[in-house]
């Protein structure tokens, strides 16, 4: 934990302008009036423990952030950060989570998009990428957009990308994560793959999502995806973790991703095998 030397009530008015929200809003909704909100942001009035409690649920202020107010504030942090293993039942519901969603892909990341689990289905996914975009800690965000990584076998890159991008800005504005600007920044910069005929033909006709298509061996694989995140965490490193899992977005997908299980089980003691290649169109 980074001990801040900004005061608390600078951080607070950053986090109240960054959910755009009035003091007058704030202070009704957290049972204080306007003029002691005001106070508390200019110095001339200092929060307790359960002023700032109440002004972070307000705010929806991450729990690591929430550590930091309490560091300006002259208090100690609330919020404990451990290791994904030493999580007890929650590293064991992630865990049930990923092997649960076989045999369709499934990983768990963190804020800043770290990959921390994956099923089976997924490291196959991961296991055809250049190994220089391997390099621990694996970046999920990079392997999605960097050249050498996925982006090369997206058909539908254009969209993809486009709505990868605007979730990680929305991230950015949502958590304030540490380096998560550096990365979208980053990852912003990679040159894109070029047109490919017949990309856009090769998107399901799909009212509900606009799903990802992978170029394979076996075929084109369609998936969409759902992300889920642990309500009422109290640590940090379970505050910030999220599980994507994807789901086949036709019957095709579904059942080339049951065949790959399967195969995967009786030829290497379960592991299926999914090795993505560039599209030759």
């Amino acid at each position: 934990m980074t001990v801040t030397q900004e005061p608390v009530g600078t951080l607070v008015r950053r986090w109240r302008e960054r959910r755009r929200r009035s003091q007058l809003d704030v202070s009704i909704a957290a049972d204080l009036s306007a003029r002691h909100l005001s106070f508390i942001e200019t110095g001339r009035a200092h929060p307790s423990r359960a002023m700032i409690e109440r002004l972070c649920e307000e705010l929806e202020v991450p729990l690591r952030e929430r550590n930091r107010l309490y560091l300006a504030a002259g208090f100690a942090p609330v919020y404990a950060e451990r290791a994904l293993d030493d999580l007890g039942m929650a590293r064991a519901a992630v865990q049930a989570v990923l092997t649960g969603h076989e045999p369709n892909p499934a990983m768990a990341v963190n804020v800043r998009w770290d990959l921390l689990a994956a099923n089976r289905a997924m490291r196959s996914f991961l296991g055809d990428v250049d190994a220089s975009v391997l390099t621990e800690p694996v970046n999920v965000l990079r392997v999605m957009l960097h050249p050498r990584g996925m982006a090369g076998r997206v058909r539908n890159y254009g969209p993809w990308r486009a709505g990868l991008l605007r979730r990680v800005r929305r991230q950015l504005e949502r958590t304030a994560a540490a380096g998560l600007a550096d990365l979208l920044e980053e990852v912003r910069s990679y040159p894109q793959p070029p047109e490919r005929a017949g990309a856009a033909g090769a998107v399901p006709d799909n009212d509900l999502v606009v799903p990802t298509v992978m170029a394979t061996e076996h075929g084109d694989l369609s998936l969409h995806h759902a992300l889920t995140v642990f309500g009422a965490a109290r640590d940090v490193t379970l505050d910030e973790i999220a599980i994507e899992t994807f789901f086949p977005a036709d019957e095709r997908s579904a059942g080339l991703l049951r065949a790959l299980a399967d195969a995967g089980g009786r030829e290497r003691s379960n592991r299926p095998e999914l090795r993505t290649v560039v599209p030759t169109e």
